[in-house]
């Protein structure tokens, strides 16, 4: 799916980057926020997609990523949590 807010890969192979403005207001903008879509496919049930997302939440903070939140509220469809890099970057594994 091309959209102005995105990139593809023309190959089909790699992700997809998503651009993606935002209201907050920050004392420091992060130059970059990235989210990773662990989860797979929308078609999965959500307390699979879920899991998906646990787990690779739990190998980044062995390799240093520092938990925030869990970005869900009961009813939603979507599942995300925020983790900082060791550097103190925001991201989100969705």
């Amino acid at each position: 799916m091309t959209s102005p807010e995105s990139i593809d890969d023309p190959t089909g192979e790699g992700p997809r980057i998503w651009f993606h403005a935002v209201p907050d207001v920050k004392s420091c903008k992060n130059r970059l926020h990235f989210d990773i879509r662990a989860s797979g496919s929308h078609d999965l049930p959500l307390a699979t997609r879920k899991d998906q997302v646990e787990a690779e939440v739990a190998r980044l903070l062995t390799l240093g990523a520092t938990r925030l939140e869990t970005l869900y509220e009961e009813g939603d469809d979507h599942y995300a949590v925020a983790l900082l890099d060791p550097e103190g970057n925001e991201f989100d594994v969705n």
